[in-house]
């Protein structure tokens, strides 16, 4: 499993508009937007391509475009659908499935209430969006339930991450083709599982649920 913590200023401004307790729903929404694209950016440097030959207004010429058959991508559900819009601002031509997840705040244990995919996924590359990667079940159930539809190679982005869910993610995905791409990685989790200093309920603060 290879992880990139993206180290830029912008990256690390916006983190910290998102982490303050006091900005509003709204705002939290649009920069998390802005954050995945700049993420997603990092994400997508090994996007399958193939070459296409095109007419310029002055000749003809070779580039590329996105290969066959074209990559997926994946928000878990509910708190991931405020990143699709930043990710597929990148990868417009990108199709987009859906897991919904949700974690037992008891045993932290994850469990699968819904989903979205192509039955097959041979071949694809798929990109999973999840904000939080705090004990990395979630996570870790949905990138395996990607692999077993056929997936080739996947990779994560998430905003934030604790270095308890990176080692989980680790052993879980292990001899598995599996790239993380993060905000930040915190300093630790809390006794309730959450990500600390972190930014709280993620899926709350999108969507103005507190």
């Amino acid at each position: 499993m290879r992880v990139h913590v993206a180290d830029h200023p912008l990256i690390t401004h916006k983190l910290t508009v998102l982490r303050n307790k006091h900005t509003p729903s709204p705002v939290f929404r649009a920069l998390t937007e802005e954050l995945v694209t700049l993420l997603a950016y990092e994400a997508t440097r090994a996007v399958k391509v193939e070459p296409v030959e095109i007419e310029t207004p002055v000749t003809t010429t070779v580039g590329v475009t996105l290969s066959e058959p074209r990559p997926l991508v994946v928000p878990i559900l509910r708190a991931g659908l405020g990143m699709l819009e930043g990710m597929v601002r990148l990868m417009p031509t990108a199709e987009v499935g859906f897991l919904g997840m949700a974690r037992n705040e008891v045993t932290f244990e994850p469990t699968t209430y819904a989903e979205r995919l192509p039955d097959d996924l041979s071949d694809r590359q798929c990109f999973v969006l999840d904000p939080m990667l705090a004990t990395g079940g979630s996570l870790g159930a949905a990138i395996e339930f990607l692999f077993k539809r056929g997936a080739v190679d996947v990779t994560a982005i998430c905003i934030l991450a604790a270095p308890e869910g990176i080692a989980a993610l680790e052993k879980a995905t292990e001899g598995r083709d599996v790239t993380i791409v993060l905000g930040a990685l915190d300093e630790r989790l809390n006794e309730n599982g959450y990500i600390v200093p972190g930014l709280g309920d993620a899926g709350d603060r999108l969507y103005g649920t507190v």
